[in-house]
């Protein structure tokens, strides 16, 4: 086998969520940082392939391309919480992870008309009334969301299975539900929902962050200022089909170490408030494995694990 690889042809970035969505933006920040540097000579393009929480992307379009390394997709940490919790029969094992690339916090967020005016309105409803609260969230029950919900119901002594939870394919799905009127209130990753802020339709309760996000969210005050422990947020990086080889795996590591390294990139990480978390090869798999352990023990916490797979 040759000691490099090349792409023949053009690339795909595969995205589990519509255009706007959380995996879609990471999708095209790195497409547009390869273009940008001329990282690749043949095209890549953004294929979108939602629904079922972003897991039609992996069960209908990665699972055809086994060894294809012209196909990569934008992966979470769904893919193994999806598993825990029994949504999924596959896990990161039965793809080829490649990086991870930034994390994203999780914003809670309501109308600005909502009776909650701050995190602590909100764990007192959860402490007395948990199942009078409804959340939206996506992309699935047991992702990191839900479990910081779970986790700020049981630090009120609440119970962590009761507020009512609709859960959506893509996060700006769950925000328009919140501003509709629907749900209290929306448990999603930060970016989503910069546009409502801007608006002003909607207001950010509290941050997971473990320190201020910035602008627009640095007036924004983590749970930690308000005397919650609740410090998650979710990852989006890059997972290849099953098979590839470790020539391809070394191709794509090295791109997406070149494009993470780009200007462009850079003021997306500023202006999505993403987090840089560049990890690769050893340190990457040692990272997924110690993030399998602690959600199987999160999880069978909070009840939600369906078997310690």
């Amino acid at each position: 086998m040759s000691e490099t690889w090349q792409p023949a042809h053009g690339v795909q970035i595969v995205a589990g969520t519509p255009p706007g969505g959380g995996l879609d933006r990471v999708a095209r920040a790195l497409a547009k940082a390869i273009g940008e540097a001329h990282l690749l000579d043949v095209p890549v393009e953004v294929v979108n392939v939602p629904g079922d929480g972003a897991r039609r992307a992996w069960t209908h379009f990665v699972d055809n391309h086994p060894g294809d390394g012209h196909v990569i997709g934008i992966s979470s940490p769904n893919l193994t919480t999806d598993y825990l919790v029994g949504l999924a029969n596959f896990e990161h094992s039965k793809y080829t992870p490649i990086a991870t690339l930034v994390t994203e916090y999780i914003a809670f967020a309501v109308r600005t008309d909502s009776s909650l005016k701050t995190g602590g309105d909100l764990l007192e409803r959860l402490r007395r009334d948990a199942a009078g609260v409804t959340v939206a969230l996506s992309t699935a029950l047991g992702n990191p969301n839900h479990v910081a919900l779970a986790k700020l119901t049981r630090q009120v002594r609440g119970d962590a299975s009761a507020p009512a939870i609709c859960v959506f394919d893509t996060a700006l799905d769950a925000v328009a539900d919140v501003i509709a009127g629907r749900c209290d209130v929306c448990a999603v990753t930060a970016a989503s929902v910069i546009a409502e802020l801007n608006t002003g339709r909607l207001r950010v309760l509290a941050i997971s962050a473990p320190a201020r996000l910035a602008a627009p969210f640095a007036h924004v005050p983590t749970w930690t200022e308000q005397s919650a422990d609740c410090v998650i947020g979710a990852w989006r990086g890059v997972t290849g089909p099953s098979g590839l080889s470790p020539t391809q795996v070394k191709f794509w590591q090295d791109v997406i170490l070149a494009a993470s390294r780009q200007p462009c990139w850079a003021d997306d990480l500023k202006r999505l408030t993403w987090s840089p978390q560049v990890e690769t090869g050893a340190p990457l798999r040692a990272y997924l494995d110690d993030e399998h352990a602690d959600f199987v023990a999160v999880l069978g916490e909070l009840g939600l694990l369906k078997a310690a797979r």
